[in-house]
C-alpha cells in the first residue's frame, strides 16, 4: 500500500480541518458559462452540477457542457453524502425530454451526459422518462453521444432494461463507497445489488461506468477489493474523487486523500483491467465524461 501522511479531520477532531491546497477551484466565468446558465435557466432545467454543488461547475459549463438532471431536483433517498434534495417529488414533467433535447442542441454539446434523482415512488422508477430524453436527444442532435448516470432502481430489471434501450453509448450507475460504508453512506442502498445492476447493464451490451468517492474513512485495501469487484462484474469505466462534505448536515470527511494516493488507485485499476480510470480530488463521475466513449 501507499504509504502517506494523512490530511483531515483525524489529525485533530476539534479544530475545523482547513482543505488543501489541491482542492481549490477557480470562480466560474466567462461568456460560456454565462451562456449555459441562461440556457438553463430559460429551460427550466436541473442540473446535478448545481444541485450538487459541484466543484467543476466554472470548468465544465465554460467549456460549453453540463450534466442535465432529469425527473425534477426532489429525491426519495436521503444518503448521507448527497446535497441534492430529499422528500416527496412532485409530479414529473413529461414535457422534460423536449427541453432537455432543445437545450443541449442550442449548446451544441458533443457528449452529453444524463442524470436523475431516485423516484422510488414511480412503479417504473421513471424509467420511461429516461428512455424518452435520450430519444428526444438523438432525435434533436444525431452527432450527439449520450452517457446517462443512472439510479438504483431496487432490483427492478425491467426498469433498467427501459432506461438503457434509448440508444446511449454509455451507461453509468455510481456505487459511491466500499461495501463497509454502505449503511452509513447509502443506507437506502445495497452494495451487491448496485453491482448486479452494473452486472445486468454489461450483459445488455452497453459501455459500463462507476463512480466511487474516498476519504469517508476507507482503506486502501478496501478500495482494491472494491475495484476487483467491479471488473468482476463488467465494470469498463471507473472514476474515484475526494469527498467533500456539503452542509454540516452531511457526513464529514474523515481524510483527505493525497494526489499521489489517486494515482496509485489510478494505476493499479488499470492492472486490474479497466478500460479507463479517472482518479483525482477533483474528479466527479462526470468529469471529463466525453473521454469515457
Amino acid at each position: 500500500m501507499l504509504e502517506l501522511p494523512v490530511i483531515g479531520e483525524e489529525q485533530n477532531p476539534k479544530k475545523k480541518t482547513r482543505k488543501p491546497d489541491w482542492l481549490r477551484v477557480k470562480l466560474p466565468i466567462g461568456e460560456k458559462y454565462k451562456h449555459v446558465r441562461k440556457l438553463v435557466d430559460e429551460y427550466n432545467l436541473h442540473t446535478i452540477c448545481q444541485s450538487g454543488n459541484c466543484p467543476n461547475m466554472g470548468e465544465c459549463w465554460g467549456a460549453g457542457t453540463a450534466t442535465f438532471m432529469i425527473l425534477g431536483n426532489v429525491c426519495t433517498r436521503s444518503c448521507s453524502f448527497c446535497a441534492v434534495k430529499t422528500g416527496r417529488p412532485p409530479e414529473y414533467d413529461t414535457d422534460e425530454p423536449r427541453r432537455v433535447a432543445e437545450a443541449i442542441r442550442l449548446m451544441e454539446v458533443k457528449h452529453a451526459v444524463l442524470t436523475s434523482v431516485n423516484r422510488d415512488e414511480l412503479k417504473d422508477r421513471g424509467a420511461e422518462i429516461w428512455y424518452q430524453t435520450v430519444v428526444a436527444v438523438k432525435e434533436e442532435s444525431p452527432s450527439t453521444t449520450i452517457e446517462t448516470l443512472i439510479p438504483d432502481v431496487k432490483a427492478n430489471w425491467d426498469a433498467l432494461n427501459r432506461m438503457i434501450e434509448g440508444g446511449q453509448e454509455v451507461v453509468s450507475h455510481n456505487m459511491e463507497t466500499v461495501r463497509s460504508l454502505y449503511r452509513k453512506v447509502r443506507p437506502q442502498a445495497k452494495y451487491d445489488r448496485s453491482l448486479e445492476q452494473i452486472k445486468r447493464t454489461k450483459e445488455a451490451g452497453m459501455r459500463t461506468k462507476t463512480g466511487i468517492m474516498v476519504g469517508l474513512g476507507e482503506t486502501q485495501e478496501e478500495m482494491l477489493a472494491a475495484m476487483d469487484d467491479l471488473v468482476e462484474n463488467g465494470c469498463d469505466v471507473l472514476t474515484i474523487g475526494q469527498y467533500l462534505q456539503p452542509t454540516k448536515m452531511h457526513i464529514e470527511v474523515a481524510e483527505f486523500i493525497h494526489p499521489d494516493v489517486f494515482a496509485f488507485y489510478k494505476e493499479e485499476g488499470m492492472k486490474k483491467g479497466f478500460d479507463f480510470v479517472e482518479s483525482g480530488p477533483l474528479v466527479r463521475s462526470s468529469y471529463h465524461a466525453e473521454r469515457h466513449l
